[in-house]
């Protein structure tokens, strides 16, 4: 347990009140997913007792909570079902316990090589879409046992096909209570997230079938199996077995435990940002490639980072690992003492659990946002997804992360890039687009901003963009000098050398000089290696922008004479101050604001308290906006004048 995070006297009974409330909540959701891996409802319950020790022991994060989860037992589901195996069979329960020890073994070796820097490889739409697929999926899996039927594993065409053939199966009594289920639930989840409704529900619906078993089961509602009071027994897992299944067992074990790292470290991390605590990755690692060994040793399938019962610890409180050694215990208690009960729960409410948490799983308001923000990033999720349900688990992540490094590749070879202006009287540089209308161009100057490395893919249009803006901008006047604002150019290779160096020459004998300013000194130490030293030579890299300028005549702060559009004068230096302020502010507010800028305006005014000298400045401010950008001022007064409106009303 980290020593780091050791909580109060006050949090510690805290705590162990929320391990108990986790372990409860383990118990439908734990058995609903060992049956989705293919294991007896039983296991679910030794996967929430060995590993989650264990985990609590050695984990970094005071807060997540590890158990029996979605996308493992999703996997290992499907691989069985591929090779005939039949759910909660024998040859289920003695197959099961060796994949979960060679996704241990897999864990460990990640844990070797610093594999937990996979993370940084793996990007959020990726991940989300990942997981909204395996949810799904195990939707679909289970959706029939709402009405009575049985569950199957599969893509989801067979899944669907499947629940329209069980549609003669179905029970009305079981539907209402399934769907009950999962209305309750998720309102819950709304109107009172830290009231643990799983266990409650559970009891609840085990308390009636104890009072009302009879005519309940009358109707066709059907109840868990009796499960065997008693701890787990030790298990030494089949290695013979890995002859049936020899390249399944060593290489799709491997995705079962990437997917293990990747959900769990990225979750993990999400929450610990959201505390402002750190962890530490590598001994994350440790602590999943430990559960799992265990849970092999155990007989139960993989174990991952359940994000539904970390957000119900996070919820409530919680302050440490205190919670998951609780919950451990409380489970051996349950197993030892109290599993008499689980036969008398219905399996629609057990179903109706899991789904009413997989729902929570669903990552699509994350798709909603990519769409608005990043369409390329869109695409990603859904690619995930659907690749997931068409094809399944395994081969989602691969396209995901296929996807992901040529979006990569695709953004390095066409970055952000735009031409820079002056604001006169203020200090820096500012992109000459809508954005920024107080921007002006210098006099015989263009000034290109580049924000990515230069290789083989982008030089191109590099090259091109200061070409074309050279020979557009030499129509109306002469071009003397092309200064690069190269501050995120971190590298440069062969290719991009010699092509920076043709175009170098290619300027210069149109009298143009091009300069490459305020990159790091690597890139000079490249352009050297790579047969570009005459750029260093004839000074045509420069530490800052302001230098390349101040060779060619321009020092700050700018004025009007330095640019082609003249402004007018200022009567005395008291007025001079004032426009600069003005402008200055007008400037950051589009900088930062740009197509929602003049309701940043609006607010700027209307914030201003309400006395006679704030009107005469917001008479200013209007004069002097109206006269730097009419049809500005004339929108801005328009929002004012409908806040106005509103506020009266």
């Amino acid at each position: 347990m980290n020593i780091a995070n050791r909580p109060s006297k006050k949090d510690f009974f805290h705590d162990v009140f929320v391990g108990v409330i986790i372990a409860l909540v383990s118990i439908p959701i734990s058995m609903g997913y060992a049956t989705v891996a293919g294991l007896p409802v039983v296991y679910g319950l030794y996967g929430s007792l060995l590993p989650i020790l264990i985990f609590g022991l050695v984990s970094s994060s005071p807060r997540f909570v590890f158990g029996v989860d979605a996308a493992p037992a999703a996997i290992v589901g499907g691989m069985i079902a591929e090779w005939g195996i039949i759910s909660e069979s024998v040859a289920a329960i003695r197959i099961i316990p060796v994949i979960t020890f060679f996704v241990a073994m897999w864990l460990g070796i990640f844990f070797l090589i610093r594999a937990d820097r996979i993370i940084n490889f793996i990007s959020e739409p990726v991940m989300g879409g990942f997981i909204s697929g395996i949810s799904t999926t195990i939707i679909l899996m289970q959706f029939p046992k709402l009405f009575g039927g049985t569950a199957t594993h599969g893509e989801a065409l067979g899944l669907l096909l499947h629940i329209v053939k069980q549609a003669e199966a179905y029970n009305l009594p079981s539907a209402v209570l399934g769907v009950a289920t999962i209305v309750i639930l998720l309102l819950a989840r709304k109107l009172c997230p830290k009231i643990p409704m799983q266990p409650i529900l559970m009891f609840l619906g085990a308390g009636i079938f104890w009072l009302f078993g009879e005519k309940l089961r009358g109707l066709g509602i059907a109840t868990l199996p009796d499960v065997t009071k008693g701890l787990p027994r030790f298990i030494l897992p089949e290695f013979t077995l890995v002859l049936q299944h020899p390249r399944e067992l060593i290489f799709d074990t491997a995705g079962i435990a990437i997917v293990i790292l990747s959900e769990t470290l990225l979750a993990t991390e999400n929450l610990s940002r959201k505390h402002k605590e750190k962890i530490i990755p590598r001994r994350e690692a440790a602590a999943y490639a430990l559960g799992n060994l265990s849970a092999a040793l155990t007989g139960t399938c993989p174990i991952n980072g359940s994000i539904s019962r970390s957000g119900i610890a996070d919820q409530l409180g919680v302050k440490s690992q205190i919670t998951s050694v609780t919950a451990s215990l409380t489970m051996a208690l349950i197993l030892l003492l109290g599993t008499g009960f689980i036969s008398y729960l219905p399996v629609p409410v057990l179903t109706g659990i899991v789904i009413a948490a997989l729902i929570g799983t669903l990552e699509f308001r994350l798709a909603h946002k990519l769409k608005h923000v990043d369409r390329a990033e869109f695409f990603i999720f859904y690619a995930a997804f659907f690749t997931v349900l068409i094809f399944g688990t395994i081969y989602g992540v691969v396209v995901g992360v296929i996807l992901a490094i040529v979006t990569f590749i695709l953004r390095v070879s066409k970055p952000a890039s735009d031409f820079l202006g002056i604001v006169p009287g203020i200090k820096g540089y500012y992109s000459l687009t809508r954005r920024n209308t107080q921007a002006l161009p210098l006099k015989g100057v263009v000034i290109y901003r580049f924000s990515a490395p230069l290789f083989y893919a982008n030089i191109e249009q590099f090259c091109s963009d200061i070409r074309k803006e050279c020979e557009i901008t030499s129509r109306l006047e002469p071009i003397r000098l092309v200064v690069v604002d190269s501050s995120a150019i971190s590298s440069v290779d062969s290719t991009a050398s010699e092509r920076l160096l043709s175009l170098y020459i290619e300027l210069l004998e149109k009298g143009i000089k091009l300069i490459l300013a305020g990159h790091v000194a690597t890139v000079n130490d490249q352009l050297r290696e790579f047969g570009a030293r005459i750029l260093i030579e004839e000074k045509a890299v420069r530490p800052r922008i302001i230098y390349a300028l101040r060779d060619a005549g321009f020092t700050p702060p700018y004025t009007e004479e330095d640019t082609e559009i003249l402004l007018s004068k200022q009567a005395d230096t008291k007025e001079q101050n004032e426009y600069s302020r003005y402008t200055e502010q007008i400037a950051e507010i589009e900088w930062a604001y740009g197509e929602e800028r003049d309701q940043a305006f609006a607010a700027l005014v209307t914030k201003m308290p309400q006395s006679e000298q704030n009107e005469l400045e917001q008479e200013l401010y209007f004069e002097e906006l109206a006269m730097l950008n009419p049809e500005m001022a004339k929108q801005v007064a328009e929002i004012i004048s409908e806040m106005e409106e509103n506020s009266k009303n």
